[in-house]
């Protein structure tokens, strides 16, 4: 997976750690070791987000297809760096992912990537914003969001133009409401539930 160290990537590895417990995680940070670490060795799924700082998706997907041409690669996509666009000669190796897709729909778009580490497991199941994302305030879901973006509390009281202790309040009773102890597990939980859009 090469993603930056944030909140959203530690969700999407526990997410994907909780599916398939036996696969087993490359992570980097830096753009430029893809391509060598793709020709090191081929890797059952690569997943790259293209918010990577220095990343430009289009140069990576070309230079992988040189180095592998089967090699599998799902993009998380969302606003700012756009993904390549355009049909590429690879499109059985390719998977364009929203970065906003709810937990389910990403298993089940890279179900059929893994399904040598067996089956993805059954209890999670995403039934829309619904269930414990309806006790939160509109408030709240959008401070919710911006933690899962990992943001801290003075980019968040910015953006919502908030004083930074009612930032605090509000992630205290994210935590509370959702039963978890951590922002690391509120994000992990946002993500895997679909809370987050």
């Amino acid at each position: 997976m090469a993603a930056a160290p944030t909140l959203h990537r530690e969700g999407l590895v526990a997410l994907l750690h909780e599916q398939w417990p036996h696969l087993q995680l490359v992570l980097t940070a830096d753009a430029t070791q893809v391509p060598h670490l793709v020709c090191r060795q081929p890797y059952r799924l690569l997943i790259v987000d293209v918010l990577l700082p220095g990343l430009c998706p289009t140069s990576l997907l070309t230079q992988l297809h040189q180095v592998r041409p089967t090699q599998r690669v799902a993009l998380l996509t969302g606003p700012g760096p756009a993904a390549p666009a355009g049909p590429l000669p690879w499109p059985n190796t390719r998977l364009l992912v929203s970065r906003q897709a709810p937990s389910g729909a990403l298993v089940a778009a890279l179900a059929p990537w893994l399904q040598e580490f067996g089956a993805p497991a059954a209890a999670l199941v995403w039934h829309g914003a619904g269930g414990r994302a309806g006790v939160f305030s509109p408030r709240e879901l959008q401070v919710l969001s911006l933690v899962v973006a990992d943001h801290c509390n003075d980019e968040i009281a910015d953006k919502l133009c908030l004083s930074v202790r009612t930032v605090e309040s509000h992630r205290r009773m994210l935590l509370q409401k959702s039963g978890t102890r951590t922002l690391v597990g509120l994000a992990v939980r946002a993500v895997r539930e679909g809370w987050v859009a």
